[in-house]
Parts: C-alpha cells; sequence; structure tokens
C-alpha cells in the first residue's frame, strides 16, 4: 500500500523530471519536436502533457469547471489535434497565464494528472502484485513518459510480475535496466537525452531505497 507521504514523494520526483522543481510548474510551456513524424508540438503543465497527446481532454476539463480563461480556450479545443498550435503565440500566452493567475487550472491539472497516469499506473502496480513504493515510482514514470509499461520492453527480460510468482525486485530492476539500454541507444536524440530518469531509478536500487524514505537527489535538486 502507497501511503500519502509516499505517493506525494513519486509526483515530486515526477516533478523535477519534467519542470525541474518538486512542485511542478504548471504554467510551463515548451515547443518540441518529438510528435508524429517528428512535428512540433507544444507540451504543458506540471508533468507535462502534448499537443498532439492529451492536452485537450485537460482544457476540457478546466473549461468544464469554469476556469478564468475558460471562454478563450474553448474556442481552441476543435482545433487541438487537427490544427498544429505550436507557433500560436496567443494560445500559448493563454495557457501560462491559465496556470499562473487561475487557481482552477492547477487543481485542474491536480486532477487531470492523477486521473490520466496516476491511477492508469495504479492499476498496473496493484493487479501485478507489486506492492514496494520505488516499483510504482518506475511504473508510473512509465505512464508519464511513455503512456503505459511497454510490451517490447517487457519481452526483453525473463523475470515474471509479482502476481504470477516473479520477484518484485527483480522485475523491477530488470525493467529499469531494460528501459535505460532501449534510451540509451534510442534513435531519437530526445528521447536519448530522458536518460536520467533511469539512471535514478537505478541509483535508488543501488541505494536500497525501495520504500522511498532517504533522501532522493535527482538531476540536483532535493525531493523528500
Amino acid at each position: 500500500m502507497i501511503t500519502a507521504r509516499q505517493k506525494e514523494i513519486i509526483i515530486q520526483v515526477l516533478n523535477v523530471f519534467e519542470t525541474g522543481t518538486p512542485a511542478g510548474k504548471y504554467h510551463s510551456i515548451t515547443v518540441m519536436a518529438d510528435g508524429i513524424n517528428r512535428s512540433r508540438q507544444i507540451t504543458y503543465g506540471r508533468s507535462q502533457t502534448t499537443e498532439q497527446g492529451n492536452l485537450k481532454t485537460l482544457l476540457e476539463m478546466y473549461v468544464a469547471e469554469g476556469g478564468k480563461y475558460a471562454g478563450e480556450l474553448k474556442s481552441y479545443i476543435p482545433a487541438i489535434k487537427v490544427v498544429p498550435l505550436a507557433d500560436d503565440m496567443y494560445f500559448r500566452q493563454l495557457l501560462r497565464k491559465s496556470a499562473l493567475e487561475d487557481p482552477i487550472m492547477r487543481r485542474t491539472q491536480d486532477s487531470f494528472f492523477d486521473q490520466l497516469y496516476y491511477q492508469p499506473a495504479e492499476q498496473f502496480f496493484l493487479g501485478n502484485g507489486f506492492s514496494l513504493p520505488l516499483s510504482m515510482l518506475v511504473i508510473y514514470d512509465s505512464y508519464i513518459h511513455s503512456g503505459r509499461v511497454p510490451a517490447h520492453l517487457r519481452e526483453k527480460f525473463a523475470e515474471r510480475v509479482p502476481v504470477n510468482g516473479g520477484a518484485e525486485k527483480a522485475w523491477t530492476a530488470a525493467y529499469v535496466d531494460t528501459r535505460h539500454r532501449w534510451l540509451e541507444n534510442h534513435g531519437n536524440l530526445l528521447l536519448r537525452k530522458t536518460i536520467y530518469r533511469t539512471q535514478c531509478f537505478k541509483d535508488q536500487i543501488d541505494n536500497d531505497n525501495w520504500d522511498l524514505s532517504k533522501p532522493l537527489t535527482v538531476i540536483g535538486v532535493k525531493v523528500g
């Protein structure tokens, strides 16, 4: 069972990965060529959702909550995934202002990342018999970074998940090692640069920090 404090640490680590601070930068906006066919797209928010991913869902949730900028952002919703918006400076300004000025956007982001990423990761974690906080951190990071625990990575090692009789620590270590090698050798330079994520997990495994009770330093930032 993951405690509230352990969940907080897990989220803080992901916030550092995505925006460089444990609290997360809700207003963070970057444009990266990591979309379909290396197309440029907006990434936005505390844990960085993408224009070609779930940004539309986030804005639909914000509009439903009646946020300060709901009216203006609502007009953009039909265009998302239809018309590229990476160079629409007014849209980007609206996203930034809504997070800086409106607590409803910040609350919506918290709910959004929990519902679309943490809860599915938790279902995988519990459904496969995991129990250790570090395993949950590794799994949650996969859901944020890859949308899931990719089958093509799981197929590269023999260790079974705990529910099927495998050893949890062995599975988690094998998955981290496999994902580390995948990132290290990926053809997309942007993905290769994210190898700090799996290196952090390897460091925690080496430090026997399975319950996340020891201080963590994540790319130079203290967490916990």
